[in-house]
């Protein structure tokens, strides 16, 4: 099993691929789908949608709902958390250099 400190990583890992953010993509915009439904849209095998979404499950990404014999899955946005939060700080961090970047060139003007 993972940890939360891995929840980064895999979250990072997960939207890495194309494919898999395709897919997650497509169920945020669309709310809840089948994976039929999925791997029409997706341009890629059953066997390897059903791959991705097995990644993005165990990255947060997606839950799944079984209903008979097809499997619904729809998107968890919160799972986006540490991406925002990530971003947020990255943020915070650029534009703390680019501060420190303009006083050295006014300095450097004088």
């Amino acid at each position: 099993m993972y940890s939360m400190s891995d929840a980064p990583d895999l979250l990072f890992s997960a939207l890495a691929d194309p494919t898999r953010r395709a897919i997650f993509e497509r169920l945020c915009r669309r709310g809840e789908q089948t994976v039929g439904v999925l791997t029409a849209q997706a341009g890629v095998s059953q066997p390897a949608v059903s791959k991705h979404l097995g990644v993005l499950k165990r990255a947060g990404l997606v839950t799944d709902r079984h209903a008979g014999r097809q499997t619904h899955y729809s998107a968890r946005l919160e799972a986006l958390a540490p991406l925002s939060d990530w971003t947020k700080q990255m943020t915070g961090f650029w534009e703390g250099r680019f501060d420190d970047l303009e006083d050295l060139l006014k300095r450097m003007d004088q």
